[in-house]
């Protein structure tokens, strides 16, 4: 009977012991989980997307969801769907006034000649006057949204003398070639698609010279990235990687090139336009991202700066009801930093 006994509690042992492996095999299993959102942005990155090679470095299993628009991306990390995404610098701004507890941890890329604005051939727009009282497509609360306003403060022109239309970027490709707008304010791969019967009026790289830059960034659920500390440094030293072979060898972007491929098949971007829609863009090096020029540097960073400019036209707009006193506290060098350190 005792051995009988012994024998019960040495199986119930067994199965407690098993059930709790079990437990903590799911535990862990549910830590190295992740969802990230992505643009249609064309670029390095989508290469990282497409190769695997985050998996490959951390072990994560990962989940890709592609959005067409910051602002989209915005509402996801506030409900908690992904948490990383690639954010534009308006829509984060408006993410974080409103209390959306994320953290600015890398800049995917610099936007300089990728966004503009174009008018349309045949829309009687030959200079930037004429865009009085015509109708303007721009996706609202982003940051062709915010040098869209920007560009007319400086032409002298109200925003109440044109007709600006909330529109995605699917959406302005499409009304283009209906002629249901004259002008319009985007990125790739609509942006290449409407210059080709349109005039560039300005870029955002001539906007941002004069004092009110732009970027995309990669922005983290601050709880989920200081948990994740190390899947953050890899993560950024992968991107970082990317980047850097791209600016060695940006002729290695061919039609048939795989980094080409990549983004055909994540954005639906035409082969031949892709290498030039890239070379758009600028990519910041890891040691210039961690300095005051992007992510470092505290309330005296470029990045901080950059949100606190983009805040208060966002107020003005009737976007976000207050500014916070440091937009540092949404920006971090902090994985950056341990990027580097990695073997």
């Amino acid at each position: 009977m005792k051995n009988t006994t012994k024998k019960y509690k040495n199986l119930l042992c067994g199965i407690v012991t098993a059930a709790l492996f079990v437990i903590t095999c799911g535990a862990m299993a549910q830590q190295k989980e992740i969802t990230i959102a992505y643009q249609q942005i064309n670029g390095p990155f989508l290469d990282v997307v497409a190769s695997g090679a985050i998996e490959k470095a951390t072990g994560y299993k990962v989940d890709w969801r592609k959005f067409d628009s910051g602002a989209k991306v915005a509402i996801a990390l506030a409900s908690g769907d992904v948490q990383i995404g690639v954010i534009g610098s308006s829509p984060l701004t408006a993410a974080v006034s409103r209390g959306v507890d994320v953290q600015l941890f890398w800049i995917q890329d610099d936007i300089n000649q990728a966004e503009a604005m174009v008018a349309r051939n045949g829309s009687g727009i030959n200079t930037p006057a004429d865009l009085k009282g015509k109708k303007i497509g721009v996706p609202f609360a982003s940051t062709t949204h915010f040098h869209t306003m920007f560009a007319l403060e400086l032409w002298g022109i109200k925003s109440a003398d044109v007709q600006l239309l909330n529109m995605q970027p699917n959406q302005i490709a499409a009304a283009w070639e209906r002629g249901d707008i004259d002008a319009a304010y985007v990125w790739d791969p609509a942006l290449t698609r409407i210059k080709q019967s349109g005039k560039v009026l300005v870029t955002s790289g001539e906007l941002s010279k004069k004092g009110k830059a732009t970027f995309d960034g990669m922005a983290v659920d601050r709880k989920w990235g200081e948990a994740n500390a190390d899947f953050m440094a890899r993560f950024v030293k992968i991107a970082a990687a990317a980047d850097a072979a791209y600016r060695s060898s940006p002729d290695s972007w061919t039609i048939d090139s795989k980094e080409v491929q990549a983004n055909v098949k994540l954005t639906g971007a035409e082969p031949k336009n892709v290498a030039a829609s890239v070379a758009l863009y600028a990519y910041p090096d890891i040691q210039e991202q961690a300095s005051s020029v992007w992510l470092g540097g505290g309330a005296n960073g470029g990045v901080a700066k950059a949100l606190l400019a983009t805040a208060e036209f966002l107020k003005g707009e009737g976007k976000i009801d207050t500014l916070d006193k440091d937009y540092s506290r949404y920006v971090t060098s902090r994985y950056a930093d341990a990027a580097m350190k990695l073997n």
